[in-house]
């Protein structure tokens, strides 16, 4: 991996900043960087003798996007053709549940290692991972493992310390059942991998959040509020999925007697320290507690709509107050789990959600919602608005002062040709730039598409394998 050497990147055709306002585009055509830091934006800047010039001539730059929940170890569970038209249930009982059994330290490495590469030349600087295969007696440190995993990518990561104190009824029967941790366990782990781990301050690159998967079946109802105490008093956020199909609902009504979000407010897990992944299936009541506490959303619209669980309305919960950021979910229910082609999807799909929910003249508002979500909207939901839901302070923004976490893209194939405003092709176009670098702390961590040290035939081929093999001990 490259050193922090200084660096100039000259002539670029248009830059997004992350920021929402009056500067979501800077005037800029050059970034100076040192010591992984952009010092220096403007025009026409002058290198500095023995700095490295990166000509972006023809390019458009964005900040790192940056993915605020995910399943790494889903890496190796693309398209398995028993979950393929399930929805969420079902499909748990189906995917990720069935084949957990069949994982160890040696496929989680290699499952996290193809989810990064994926994620990296999409663009992606920083992931937050949402991992849960935990339980009693493990032979090997997951969460290490995907903190190193990482690590030797060059990316930023936060680990989403999932797992579960109770068995859910989807877990049941003999094939997918597995032992569930104890609370002391829960949290004895998360204290180590704490310690080990966990960075505060200014642009850190690892970080760990307390995040039991499902917080309304996977901790019992007098563990909730204690593991919510837990992290605050070990300066720890805090994550789980909520809302994401009707069942929620149905489930927190019939168990506790009121509303998912209504549960989490009265067991002290809502505020600007706790991020929500799906949020699918909201009351307007429930959107007011979210915005006005404002709890974090990790909006995840590509496996939402894979699964049929519908849409969260983002723009609602933004307006509402909302900290409202952009993740792929787990590659198992959004087989092309890259962050170019979520934002892209986002972009569009809310602004179909708009149009299906007009009424004709003279009754509605005629043709309305091209506007619901903007590209600068979604550019920012996965850059500058996840870094900070995640805690990752002097990340996610391109401006003097910043962390040089950054992607250039050469927009050199036919899908981009023709573009009037080249610098929106990355999200309104779709498919895949050229990635003609990727750096992340200031480090160049992608190269004209490849990453240093990487053998993409052998990884494809790893995977053929493993998958070949998972597939045939799931039959036994």
């Amino acid at each position: 991996m490259q050193n922090k050497t200084t660096l100039l990147i000259k002539n670029a055709s248009g830059i997004f900043t992350g920021a929402l306002g009056k500067q979501p585009r800077s005037t800029a055509t050059d970034l100076r960087i040192a010591d992984g830091v952009i010092t220096e934006m403007g025009r026409a800047l002058q290198p500095a003798p023995g700095e490295r010039v990166l000509d972006a001539s023809d390019c458009v730059i964005y900040p790192g996007w940056v993915n605020t929940h995910h399943h790494l170890f889903q890496s190796l569970l693309k398209g398995v053709p028993a979950g393929i038209d399930l929805t969420l249930g079902p499909w748990l009982q189906a995917v990720p549940f069935a084949y957990r059994r069949v994982f160890n330290e040696e496929r989680l490495r290699l499952a996290a290692r193809i989810g990064i590469i994926e994620l990296m030349l999409s663009g992606c600087t920083t992931i937050a991972d949402h991992h849960y295969l935990y339980h009693p007696n493990m032979p090997y440190d997951a969460s290490a493992a995907l903190f190193e995993e990482a690590d030797a990518l060059g990316v930023r990561f936060m680990l989403l310390r999932g797992g579960a104190t109770v068995t859910r009824n989807l877990e049941q029967n003999d094939r997918n059942y597995v032992e569930p941790e104890t609370l002391d366990g829960m949290l004895a782990s998360v204290e180590q991998t704490r310690a080990r781990f966990h960075q505060d301050g200014r642009r850190p690159r690892r970080r760990l959040a307390l995040a039991p998967t499902t917080a309304n079946v996977s901790v019992r109802r007098d563990e909730l509020k204690l593991l919510a105490r837990a992290a605050r008093d070990m300066g720890l956020p805090m994550h789980t999925h909520m809302s994401e199909t009707v069942a929620t609902i149905e489930q927190c009504r019939e168990v506790f007697g009121m509303l998912p979000i209504e549960y989490l407010a009265e067991n002290e897990w809502l505020g600007p320290d706790v991020s929500l992944a799906h949020m699918v299936h909201l009351s307007a009541s429930e959107i007011r507690l979210v915005g006005d506490s404002r709890t974090g959303v990790a909006h995840c619209p590509q496996s939402n709509a894979r699964l049929a669980d519908g849409m969260a309305d983002a723009p609602a919960l933004a307006r509402a107050g909302a900290q409202v950021a952009l993740g792929v979910d787990g590659a198992a229910s959004n087989e092309a789990a890259d962050m170019l082609s979520e934002v892209h999807f986002c972009w569009l799909a809310h602004r179909a959600r708009a149009g299906a929910a007009t009424l004709p003249r003279p009754d509605g508002a005629g043709e309305t919602g091209a506007d619901r979500t903007t590209v600068e909207q979604v550019v920012h939901w996965a850059s500058a608005a996840g870094a900070r839901m995640l805690g990752f302070d002097g990340v996610g923004t391109l401006a003097v002062g910043q962390a040089a976490d950054l992607a250039v893209y050469d927009l050199d194939a036919p899908r981009y040709f023709g573009l009037h405003d080249i610098a929106l092709g990355p999200v309104v176009s779709g498919g895949r730039p050229r990635l003609k670098w990727l750096l992340a702390d200031g480090r160049v961590i992608v190269e004209d598409d490849a990453i240093p040290g990487v053998d993409m035939a052998e990884l494809r081929e790893r995977a053929r394998m493993e998958v070949m093999r998972m597939a045939g001990e799931m039959r036994a």
